[in-house]
């Protein structure tokens, strides 16, 4: 689908976590509308994603728990997407104040920066569906009643809340889009606890077998990043938009079973090699979040 993106163009904008997955994707696609693009990231970040479009953006280095750093890069910026968070689920309950320190500290820093020095500009939070815990219907809308299973979607859900105090106290534009499964370019292959989908890729790209839990039946929601993308621009760019939480996905559920078929399926005919596919128990330690089924129902943003 054709959108009008002609509003952004020159506009001055800000990327946390533009060396992301994500945020490269967005970046690039921002920099091809001709907005001026600034990247906050961290000093040691991995910057690989951006080499092929480097030259023309703007990277700053530093941290946002650090106000001044913060408070720097936000001035005259139209628009801030955040991106940056610890996005390691099992990581936020093994170190949950790590989580707290870096990402609820971070994002209120940037709240309180924008407050005082540019209370215009707009803020697009990426925050996720899991934030909702098992949902009650399906497909699932923004009705749900919140129930987080982890220290990460809770961070995610009172950052969400966050951003509309400030909306309603201090007028400052903001809007939350819950993103459920994606995948695409940019995103790792080998990690094997974020991006299922892309992590499946590499295993049977690299001759792996891959490992189904469970009956492999659960159903999830699998978007293609590019969609994600051409939403956080149309979030920022209508004013519809300010103070608004919304569910995001394709609409379509799959279970995993379909998609690690599929994989199985285009690899081998790519490759000539046979992809082997192995059902186990899901682990003990797992998560009750990666049992779900859950499809979008992304209508309020449609």
């Amino acid at each position: 689908m054709d959108f009008d993106f002609s509003h952004i163009k020159g506009k001055n904008i800000l990327i946390t976590g533009g060396a992301g997955f994500l945020g490269a994707n967005l970046a690039k696609n921002l920099v091809e509308l001709g907005a001026n693009v600034e990247i906050f990231t961290r000093v040691e970040k991995n910057r690989e994603n951006l080499r092929r479009f480097e030259n023309k953006l703007k990277i700053i280095e530093g941290s946002l728990t650090n106000e001044s750093d913060v408070s720097n890069a936000i001035k005259s910026k139209d628009y801030l997407f955040h991106l940056a968070w610890q996005t390691d689920l099992k990581k936020s309950m093994v170190q949950p104040s790590e989580d707290v320190k870096s990402d609820l500290v971070g994002i209120l820093n940037i709240l309180e920066a924008c407050r005082k020095e540019n209370p215009k500009i707009k803020i697009i939070f990426s925050s996720a569906v899991t934030v909702i815990g098992l949902p009650k219907k399906i497909p699932s809308n923004e009705s749900e009643q919140e129930t987080p299973f982890s220290i990460y979607e809770a961070n995610k859900l009172v950052a969400e809340k966050y951003l509309q105090i400030y909306y309603k106290i201090y007028g400052l534009k903001t809007c939350v889009l819950r993103l459920s499964n994606v995948f695409g370019e940019f995103q790792r292959i080998n990690n094997p606890n974020r991006g299922v989908l892309n992590f499946m890729i590499g295993k049977a790209l690299r001759g792996e077998e891959l490992t189904v839990y469970g009956k492999g039946d659960f159903i999830r929601d699998y978007c293609y990043v590019q969609n994600y993308i051409d939403a956080f621009i149309l979030a920022a760019i209508s004013e519809k938009t300010n103070g608004q939480v919304y569910v995001l996905g394709s609409g379509e559920g799959r279970t995993f079973n379909e998609v690690v078929e599929k994989i199985k399926k285009i690899v081998e005919d790519m490759t000539g090699k046979q992809v082997a596919i192995t059902h186990i128990p899901f682990p003990d330690e797992e998560n009750e979040i990666n049992k779900r089924n859950f499809i979008a129902d992304f209508s309020k943003f449609k």
